[in-house]
């Protein structure tokens, strides 16, 4: 069962794509404030940069740990021959 876990590494893999879109977020909001109003400026959007990743990541985590755990659960259907069909 250890090998239907799932790692750091894997999740890095998948979240690499979300974190430099986060990334990029939060500095886009931080250079777009106004001197002396960083934080009113910029909190809010980079709140909601972190939601909307937290959310994603979660989910991706999610769909990585059901795929491992649903690999090798269902083995491909053999081939069906014409005869077999018509059964």
């Amino acid at each position: 069962m250890e090998d239907k876990k799932i790692t750091p590494q894997e999740l890095k893999t998948v979240w690499t794509k979300d974190m430099d879109q986060l990334a990029e977020k939060v500095a886009e909001a931080i250079n777009n404030a106004q001197p002396g109003s960083i934080i009113d400026d910029s909190e809010e959007l980079v709140r909601d940069a972190n939601a909307e990743f937290r959310q994603r990541a979660y989910q991706q985590a999610i769909n990585l740990l059901q795929n491992k755990q649903l690999q090798g659960d269902f083995s491909p259907s053999p081939q069906r021959t014409e005869p077999d069909m018509e059964k």
